[in-house]
């Protein structure tokens, strides 16, 4: 299924010169949406995963779809001061700026396997952020799952030596 089809393009968002991949157009489509879950389950579903970590926000929703799917916890990474209880941080830039991202420093055990899911890969910064978090609680990368890379933005060479899979390349 060519699953591009159902992104669409909103330019100069968040700010002048960013063409923004709108997913909610795919994600109102019932069968499209179950088609993209499915396919980004295919080939976890016979490995061991524990946990599940779905980058804020947009990641929360396909990582909670996986992790029902998967027979796995799901862990929240969030960003600085949304977590409730003790959390460990990692700083890192984005296209336009700064952030940190948290986990709670309970939510992941050593030698848990995960599986790391996003909506986006561009220019790696979030996901490379979150892949530290996970290796300082001992957790390990099982794979990591997003909807759609930018290639042009090279987002994967900050996650080099890490199973990455996309559905929608652009």
């Amino acid at each position: 299924m060519e699953f591009e089809k159902y992104i669409r393009d909103i330019p100069d968002f968040p700010e002048k010169g960013i063409v923004f991949k709108d997913i909610t157009t795919l994600l109102i489509n019932s069968e499209v949406f179950s088609k993209v879950i499915d396919k980004m389950a295919e080939s976890y579903k016979k490995k061991k995963i524990d946990k599940v970590v779905g980058i804020e926000s947009r990641g929360f929703i396909f990582g909670g779809m996986l992790s029902y799917i998967l027979g796995a916890g799901f862990v929240p990474a969030r960003k600085a001061g949304k977590l409730p209880h003790k959390t460990i941080r990692e700083s890192y830039s984005l296209e336009y700026g700064e952030s940190i991202i948290e986990l709670h420093e309970d939510s992941i055990k050593k030698g848990d396997k995960i599986l790391l899911v996003d909506d986006l890969l561009a220019t790696g910064g979030t996901a490379e952020a979150v892949v530290k978090l996970i290796t300082r609680l001992g957790g390990e990368i099982s794979g990591i799952e997003f909807l759609i890379e930018l290639d042009f933005l090279n987002g994967r060479e900050k996650l080099d030596g890490k199973k990455i899979h996309s559905l929608i390349h652009y």
